[in-house]
């Protein structure tokens, strides 16, 4: 029988006591069962037919068998311990019982470690013999029973609150680790070795595996979502015929986020991989992309926990600029649309992230877009918070922004010159009164006569605003005057 593969007893650790399983992944250069939550309904296995492997799931029944080491037998039978370390390795344990099965389990993590060796010496020796197809399909499958599973409930699928947001520090780690560890291995060992043919290598790894795979991104434990992103990174490199199915998935995840759930712990990762993806992309860029930053990462901005994965989708906007400047209008467009209104420290990100693009924008497409830009701008410099307004001054440091501004002076400064004087006469804070001040004199220097006009006009609009005021008084003084008389 199957064992319930929904995880238990998940204890919460500081960070700082994770170890680091990170692997240098590179840049990129070159069904039927989905895996969901727990409580989205639960995953069956289904048994896999194959003349070679029988793969189980249930927990040995104490004999197992001790198989020699792989040095200690001779080649040509090396394939047939391969397949017996294979059949121990598809046993499942239960990790919330640490006294349960204890030899078995380290019979399996011996046979993990064996096996990940043997993968990983394949293409630096002879002497090991490159595995046989058979082996490597019963390989995949049983990393695939090891791996796929019923991702247990979120953390505010426990607590039943809709706003809680998971804490940084104190991920929720999966029990089973120290095997699933040695599985992820395994599986990128076997991705990146340089004896496996990919023409065969596809037949197992297909569409269905990888698309469980991108299923496992909404694991809440770091270091299995390290290990997918690696692996994925790999997969996407070695296989190019799933590139474009690897792409179109990720835009469904991203999909799903953005206008259904908002709740997804893998998205900084997929961003990360999409990171090298963007930036290994051809010129002239195809439609298909700029559709893709236009329908998922531009809308990536709208979401609630934007700050989670602010830096990777920033990376992302930025390499998009980059490679094709006349996207920067559409992007600066985008950022002005899901600007937040009520969110300080998401506004902070939005500056930040504006900054960046402004400094791979070209004249003409700061042209068409600087209008909403800069009333946007404006309104941020008045921003009572100060963090808001003074990264909205910190724009004045950058010289090419400064540059694109200067050429264009004449619209600029009449849009903001009302905000940096309310800034001067108003603002609470010392830091903003002395950074506007500064800007103010930058324009100043541009052009005196433009400086001097748009302080005209400011004196004239405060000059009726104050006689607006005083009809406005004088006006409630008559009603009430006259209110009184009735009495």
């Amino acid at each position: 029988m199957l064992n319930k593969i929904i995880k238990r007893g998940h204890k919460k650790v500081p960070k700082s006591e994770i170890p680091d399983f990170s692997r240098n992944s590179g840049n990129v250069s070159t069904s039927d069962v989905v895996v969901n939550h727990a409580s989205r309904g639960n995953m069956v296995i289904n048994s896999i037919a194959n003349p070679t492997v029988m793969m189980t799931s249930s927990e040995p029944s104490g004999n197992s068998e001790n198989l020699p080491l792989f040095r200690d037998v001779p080649i040509s039978e090396r394939q047939v311990l391969f397949f017996k370390k294979l059949q121990i390795c598809c046993y499942q344990f239960d990790f919330n019982d640490t006294m349960k099965c204890v030899r078995d389990k380290e019979l399996k993590r011996q046979s993990l470690v064996e096996l990940v060796d043997y993968v990983q010496s394949g293409s630096s020796s002879s002497s090991s013999g490159k595995i046989s197809e058979n082996n490597q399909e019963g390989m995949v499958k049983m990393i695939s029973l090891n791996i796929f599973r019923c991702l247990p409930p979120s953390t505010h699928e426990n607590t039943g609150s809709e706003n809680v947001e998971q804490e940084e520090d104190e991920p929720c780690l999966e029990p089973s680790w120290p095997h699933l560890q040695l599985v992820y291995e395994l599986l990128l060992r076997y991705v990146v070795s340089s004896d496996t043919d990919t023409k065969v290598a596809k037949r197992f790894i297909d569409h269905s595996f990888v698309l469980k795979l991108l299923d496992l991104f909404d694991s809440e434990d770091p270091r299995e979502r390290e290990y997918l992103k690696t692996i994925l990174h790999r997969v996407y490199g070695k296989f190019m015929v799933h590139r474009p199915f690897i792409r179109k998935t990720i835009n469904n995840i991203f999909y799903r986020f953005i206008y259904e759930t908002e709740r997804h712990s893998g998205i900084g990762e997929l961003l990360e991989i999409l990171g090298s993806i963007i930036n290994g992309f051809a010129l002239p860029m195809k439609e298909e992309h700029k559709l893709f930053l236009v329908r998922a990462l531009i809308p990536l901005h709208k979401p609630k926990p934007v700050a989670m994965y602010h830096q990777q989708l920033s990376y992302c906007i930025v390499q998009f600029v980059e490679k094709d400047y006349k996207l920067a209008d559409m992007v600066i467009r985008g950022l002005l649309k899901y600007w937040p209104v009520t969110n300080c420290q998401k506004e902070v990100l939005f500056l930040q992230e504006l900054e960046e693009v402004l400094e791979t924008t070209q004249a003409a497409e700061f042209q068409r877009c600087m209008v909403p830009l800069f009333r946007q701008i404006a309104r941020c410099l008045n921003s009572p918070h100060f963090q808001v307004a003074e990264r909205a001054l910190f724009l004045w440091n950058n010289e090419h922004i400064v540059g694109l501004i200067a050429q264009n002076r004449n619209v600029i400064l009449p849009i903001i010159f009302d905000a940096l004087q309310k800034n001067i006469d108003n603002h609470w804070n010392q830091v903003i009164h002395g950074l506007t001040v500064n800007v103010r004199k930058m324009f100043m220097e541009m052009d005196a006569d433009l400086f001097d006009e748009c302080q005209r006009q400011y004196s004239e609009k405060a000059a009726r605003a104050t006689e607006l005021e005083e009809q406005r008084e004088l006006r409630w003084q008559r009603l009430a005057a006259a209110a009184a008389q009735g009495c």
